[in-house]
C-alpha cells in the first residue's frame, strides 16, 4: 500500500522544496519506521532536491496481526478479516497511517516552520491502487469540488485476460495548490469513502473525526450526504447524527467549526457577551472585525435562531419550551437572555441531548442553572410540558411522517398549550435557488416532506383553528421575490377563550 506527495518549489520561493521534511516532521535525509497494529509503515523521501522533494508512506500490512486479539464474538469476525485486498490497495488503513505517521501535519502544526502550515504548496499525490466502486468518475467527483486536478485511471481485472474488463481498482493522481493539512485531510476523509468500508468496528466518535477533519470543505461540497453515508458505511443512525450536525452548521466557516465541536464554551462566551452588551461583542467592535462581517454574511441556521429568538422574546414569555433541540443551539442563545426564566430541551434522541448537555454545562452558572434537557418523543402527551409560556419547534415537523403529524398537534397545542407556538419549516419554493438539488428532491434526507408557503399557511390555519390560536407569518432569510425566503416560520398566540374538554378537543367557551 503506497502513496506519494510531491512538493515543487514555486518559483521565486526563498525555501528549498525540502522543507517538506519540516511539516511532516520526518527527516529527508533518512528512512523511518513506524510499528502499526496491523503492520510496519514506513517513511522515505525518493527524491530530495531544492526545487522537487518527494515523500513515500509504504504500508506492510500483516493480515494476521491485523485481527489479532478478536474473537468470535466481535461483529467484524469473519474470513474475509483474513483474505482481502488490504495489503495492496489504499484503504482505511493508509486513512489510520497518515494519522499516526503524519500526525502533526495533519492537524496543521509545525514548530520550527509554523508559517509553512498556512502557505498553499504545488503538490502532487500519486496512489496506484485505490478501490473506488463507483467508477473513475467517483474520484472526480470528490476530489474535484476541493480544488484538485484529478486523473484516475482504471486498472484492469487481469492484464493477461483484458477481454475480463476493468476491476473496481482506480489510478489515481492528483495535482493541486494547497496546504499539507488540507490535502492530508482530504485523503483521511476520502480513501475510506471511495474504498466504503472501514477495517475497525465504527462508533459515534468517528462522526467527531469526519467533522474535524470535513472542516472547511465538507459543509459546502456538493456530494457531503454521499461522502457522509460512505464515510460512516452506511450506518443508519450514525448518518442520520452526521448528517443532522452538518445541517445545523450551514454555511459556518472552519473556525466557527472548530468552536463548535471542539470548545463548546466559545458559543457560550459569545452569546454571554450579546446579552451583557460587550463592547468587544457588539457595536464597539474594531473596523477589521466590522469588515469581516460584512464580507461573510451570517448563516440561514443562524438568522433562523435569530428570527425565532425574536418571536418567542416578543410574546413576552418567561418559561419556554425547545422542543426537538437537538444539540442545543437555540437554547444557548435563549440562555444568554435574561428575558427567560426557565428554559427546557426536549428531545427524541439521546446522543443529541447528551452533546445538548455537555454544552449546557459550559455556560457560565447563571445560564446553565436556568436550562433542563431531557428525553421525550413529541408526538405523544407530556402533563409535565403543559403551562409554559412559549414552544418552539425550529425545523421539526418536516422530520415527522405525515401520519403522526395530527399526533404531535395534540400533543402539543391540545395538551401541552403553550400561550405562544413558534414554528419554522423550510420553503419548498425556495429549492429552485439551491444549485445541485434535483427537481422534487428535498434538502434533507430525513425530511418527509417540504411545504410551500400556501400549504403551510393551509395547516398552520387549520391548527390555530382547531385548538384556539391566532397565527401570522414572517420569512426567515433574504426574500426572493418569485419564491420567498428559504424559510418560513408561524408565530401561534393563544386565544384565551377557549377550553379544553375531557376527550381533549379544543372547543369555544359558551
Amino acid at each position: 500500500m503506497l502513496v506519494t506527495i510531491s512538493c515543487t518549489r514555486p518559483v521565486g520561493a526563498e525555501w528549498p522544496a525540502t522543507d517538506l521534511g519540516y511539516l511532516l516532521h520526518k527527516n529527508p535525509s533518512r528512512r523511518q519506521t513506524f510499528e502499526q497494529s496491523y503492520g510496519v509503515a514506513h517513511v522515505l523521501y525518493p527524491e530530495a532536491s531544492d526545487d522537487r522533494c518527494t515523500v513515500a508512506l509504504l504500508l506492510e500490512i500483516d493480515p494476521v496481526q491485523l485481527v489479532r486479539g478478536k474473537h468470535k464474538g466481535t461483529p467484524d469476525f469473519s474470513l474475509g478479516q483474513y483474505v482481502n485486498d488490504r495489503p495492496y490497495a489504499a484503504s482505511s488503513l493508509l486513512s489510520v497511517a497518515i494519522s499516526t505517521v503524519f500526525g502533526t501535519a495533519l492537524h496543521g502544526r509545525c514548530a520550527q516552520r509554523p508559517e509553512l502550515t498556512e502557505t498553499p504548496l504545488d503538490l502532487r499525490i500519486e496512489l496506484p491502487a485505490v478501490p473506488c466502486k463507483g467508477g473513475p468518475e467517483y474520484a472526480e467527483r470528490v476530489f474535484a469540488p476541493l480544488g484538485w486536478t484529478v486523473v484516475a485511471t482504471p486498472l484492469p481485472l487481469d492484464p493477461a485476460f483484458p477481454e475480463w474488463g476493468d476491476s473496481h481498482y482506480v489510478r489515481i493522481e492528483l495535482t493541486g495548490t494547497l496546504r499539507l493539512a488540507d490535502a492530508l485531510a482530504h485523503l483521511y476523509v476520502l480513501l475510506p469513502v471511495l474504498d466504503g468500508s472501514k477495517h475497525y468496528w465504527l462508533d459515534a466518535a468517528e462522526i467527531d473525526k469526519l467533522l474535524r477533519f470535513g472542516a472547511g470543505w465538507l459543509t459546502g461540497h456538493p456530494e457531503r450526504e454521499w461522502i457522509t453515508r460512505r464515510y460512516l458505511t452506511r450506518r443508519h443512525t450514525l448518518v442520520r447524527a452526521a448528517l443532522a450536525r452538518l445541517a445545523e452548521l450551514d454555511d459556518a466557516a472552519p473556525e466557527e467549526l472548530d468552536a463548535i465541536e471542539a470548545d463548546a464554551d466559545d458559543d457560550a462566551a459569545d452569546a454571554a457577551a450579546e446579552a451583557t452588551g460587550d463592547a468587544a461583542a457588539g457595536s464597539g467592535g474594531d473596523a477589521t472585525e466590522s469588515a469581516e462581517t460584512e464580507e461573510r454574511a451570517p448563516s440561514l441556521a443562524v438568522l433562523r435562531r435569530a428570527a425565532v429568538h425574536r418571536a418567542v422574546l416578543a410574546t413576552g414569555a418567561s418559561r419556554v419550551l425547545d422542543l426537538g433541540c437537538g444539540q442545543g443551539a437555540l437554547l444557548l442563545e435563549l440562555a444568554a437572555d435574561r428575558a427567560f426564566g426557565e428554559i427546557v430541551g426536549i428531545d427524541v434522541s439521546m446522543r443529541e441531548l447528551k452533546i445538548a448537555a455537555r454544552r449546557v454545562r459550559r455556560l457560565p452558572e447563571w445560564q446553565a442553572r436556568r436550562v433542563t434537557v431531557r428525553q421525550g418523543a413529541l408526538t405523544y402527551t407530556d402533563a409535565s410540558l403543559k403551562g409554559y409560556d412559549a414552544a418552539v419547534l425550529m425545523e421539526v415537523i418536516e422530520h415527522v411522517d405525515a401520519t403522526r403529524l395530527r399526533a404531535l398537534e395534540q400533543a402539543v397545542f391540545g395538551a401541552a398549550t403553550p400561550g405562544a407556538v413558534v414554528v419554522t419549516t423550510p420553503n419548498s419554493e425556495f429549492n429552485v435557488r439551491y444549485d445541485g438539488l434535483a427537481a422534487g428532491a428535498f434538502r434533507h434526507s430525513d425530511h418527509r416532506f417540504e411545504w410551500t408557503r400556501a400549504e403551510f399557511a393551509d395547516w398552520a390555519h387549520r391548527v390555530g383553528a382547531a385548538y384556539g390560536y391566532a397565527v401570522r407569518f414572517e420569512p426567515v432569510g433574504p426574500v426572493d421575490a418569485e419564491v420567498g425566503a428559504s424559510t418560513q416560520m408561524a408565530v401561534f398566540t393563544r386565544n384565551n377563550g377557549f377550553t379544553e374538554n375531557h376527550d381533549g378537543d379544543e372547543k369555544g367557551a359558551a
